[in-house]
Parts: structure tokens; sequence; C-alpha cells
């Protein structure tokens, strides 16, 4: 019995309210590398430059990164805005849209240029969402998770 081959590349999104970093893997899953960053301006602005992305990266589904709160926090939190800021996303694109944990990514992402030897840049959030997009084909290939359930797209009326 042969394994699914893996979809083709992967967009990685690290979301921010004033920076976004995205990532993509390889075609194979292997390995994810940062792309570059997006500054934001609007929604539909950054929404079509992330399909613009999507489409010159020939990716196949995005990974957004999104930060677990502890369980006894009940007011509005980042997890949230991320979830909402997801499914607006999900509608705006052609391509599925999943999340993913973030706990630790920009930390893990200062870490990774510390040990490369490599000076801390004004910003990590293209390497966070590279360490977001490789826990998530790790996790897929090195520990067989399943495909999470893919975003629901926000209604018109959400959006």
């Amino acid at each position: 019995m042969s394994a699914t081959p893996f979809p083709g590349r992967l967009l990685g999104i690290d979301h921010g309210l004033k920076i976004i970093g995205l990532a993509v893997c390889d075609p194979t899953g292997l390995i994810a590398r940062p792309l570059h960053l997006l500054r934001r301006t609007s929604r539909r602005a950054d929404f079509a430059a992330i399909a613009r992305t999507i489409a010159e990266q020939g990716a196949v589904a995005v990974v957004v990164g999104l930060p677990l709160s502890p369980p006894h926090i009940t007011a509005h939190t980042q997890a949230d805005t991320v979830r909402l800021w997801a499914s607006r996303l999900a509608a705006a694109v052609s391509v599925p849209v999943y999340l993913w944990d973030e706990r630790h990514s920009s930390q893990e992402a200062a870490d990774l240029l510390a040990e490369a030897g490599r000076g801390q840049p004004e910003r990590v959030d293209a390497v966070a969402a590279a360490v977001i997009l490789q826990s998530f084909l790790d996790a897929l290939r090195d520990e067989g998770a399943p495909w999470p359930e893919p975003v629901i797209p926000a209604s018109e009326e959400s959006a």
C-alpha cells in the first residue's frame, strides 16, 4: 500500500496586527522556508497580496498560525481574532485554509537565527511563519497526524 503523495506547496502565515509573515514549503512538503513580510494596509489589499502569493508560489493550501489561549481565559483573545481573520481569508482565496498551533513560533524563529549565527532582523515574522509551517509538515509526516479540518469561509455578512 503506497502513501498518498503530498498535495504540493503550502503557504504558511504568521498573522500579526501590523505585519504578516509568509513562508512556503517545497512541493513534497519536506522543508519550509521564509518567503517575505507583508505590511498590512487593509483587509482587501492584504487578502489580494496573499492571493497573488498563492498564485505565484503555486500553493495548494494555506496554514495560518493560531495562538492558543489558556482554557480559563474567557475574554476575547488573539486566537479569536485570528480565527475570524482566517475565515475571512478562506472566503477570499481559492485554496483551503488551515489553522495550526503557533505557540512559541516567534521565540523558535529567534533561536534558529541565533543558532545559525545570523543577526536578528528587524522582524522575525517570515521565519516564524516557516516555523509554523514546518511544525505542520512535521506533524503530518513524522507523527502521522491527520490533516485538520479546513477553516469554514466567512459568510458575506461576517466578512
